[in-house]
């Protein structure tokens, strides 16, 4: 006979160690999910019939939550896969970071936004044609950035929309670049959502771009190993810090080519953490040197940055940012939603910065991903070949 008193869960995993920065708990306990909601969080908690994952020896962390990524996969040359690159690796909520502009968000609604199990909002692009294709500056042409047409998009979508998405490189916007990050800067202003700004090559130093920014707006490429990065010899610029003291945020945006191993550990011992870590996922480094957001933390954690500050600026950190805390994602919580990623320290391996630099040190890999309170299958680390 039924016991009536007793609870009745669906899943339970048991024994790890529970890392939820949102609400500072950092303890071993045991999480039970029914339906998609997280029904207890507690020791010690059984049910009969109940599926029971065992992570002992493993950190159970909120889903994670990509603030900067490229998954326009069908449209740009750009994209990844966003199943393949994020959510069977952890991720269940992601930003496009300006792959997609006026002109195309259309489609980026139909085969991203609505394609994908994940929830998905963007940065889009200030240029209407968006990131198509790398080799071809997007802002070469300045008459491409349409203020109208990104307002009336982002008018229109908010909740998809959470920004604007502006790449200052030499080879995207020319010599035009004040002008147009003055435009972008105008438009974000007129529809009171932040700007990401990516750096590194830019034809100015960065305390140049900094001045223009206000509070709010993301500097993409933080430990850029770039020309005009953050650093002074082995020092934080002083710009930089006194941009963030007003309010301006920095995402480390690993990419293909923008995470310097020598500029992060350098940047970390000054106690300069990202205020997002996010992977910078794209078609171009998705099988390495990036592979995901979980491998970039782990590198960050290898260069000194404590495990639970990284896992702060990839939760809720990203879903504060991007609007999405409201919506349940970022944080653990009884009656909250059941996406939980939980991560399994590997041996040591080699992981690559963008430079070609190597690093011997452990790696994270999501062994358990539940989304929607569901089971979800992973994907092999696409390094292991040739780790």
């Amino acid at each position: 006979m039924t016991d009536p008193n007793q609870p009745t869960y669906d899943l339970i995993l048991s024994g790890g160690t529970v890392l939820d920065p949102a609400s500072g708990l950092n303890a071993r306990r045991d999480v039970a999910i029914r339906g998609d909601r997280i029904a207890a969080i507690d020791t010690g908690l059984s049910a009969p019939g109940a599926k029971v994952v065992d992570c002992t020896g493993s950190t159970v962390v909120p889903g994670l939550v990509e603030g900067h990524s490229h998954i326009f996969e069908q449209v740009s040359k750009v994209g990844a896969p966003a199943d393949e690159a994020h959510l069977r690796r952890g991720v269940v909520a992601v930003a496009d970071a300006g792959t997609a502009g006026a002109s195309t968000f259309a489609a980026f609604q139909r085969v991203v936004v609505e394609g994908n199990a994940m929830r998905v909002v963007n940065f889009l692009n200030v240029s209407v044609l968006g990131l198509i294709d790398f080799r071809f500056g997007e802002l070469l042409n300045p008459d491409t950035l349409v203020v109208d047409d990104a307002l009336e998009v982002a008018a229109a979508n908010p909740d998809v929309v959470r920004g604007f998405k502006i790449r200052l490189s030499e080879d995207v916007v020319g010599p035009n670049w004040m002008s147009l990050l003055k435009k972008s800067i105008e438009l974000a202003e007129q529809a009171r959502l932040p700007l990401m700004v990516h750096i590194g090559e830019t034809e100015e130093p960065l305390p140049v771009v900094l001045e223009q920014l206000r509070p709010g707006d993301i500097v993409a490429h933080c430990y850029t190993g770039k020309p005009h990065g953050i650093l002074d010899d082995d020092k934080v610029l002083a710009q930089v810090l006194e941009a963030r003291e007003r309010g301006v945020l920095f995402d480390s945006a690993h990419g293909r080519s923008n995470l310097s191993f020598n500029v992060a550990r350098q940047a970390i011992a000054c106690g300069f953490l990202p205020d997002i870590l996010s992977s910078d996922t794209s078609a171009r480094n998705w099988r390495g040197p990036v592979f995901d957001l979980v491998t970039s933390i782990a590198k960050l954690v290898a260069l000194g940055a404590p495990l639970d500050e990284c896992i702060r600026r990839a939760t809720v950190a990203p879903a504060e940012l991007l609007g999405l805390a409201g919506e349940g994602y970022g944080r653990l919580e009884v009656g909250g939603r059941a996406d939980v990623t939980v991560l399994t320290e590997t041996s040591e391996v080699e992981l690559p910065d963008a430079s070609g630099n190597v690093i011997t040190a452990p790696r994270l890999e999501p062994t358990t991903v539940v989304h929607e309170g569901a089971l979800v299958e992973t994907t092999p680390w696409r390094g292991e070949a040739t780790a």
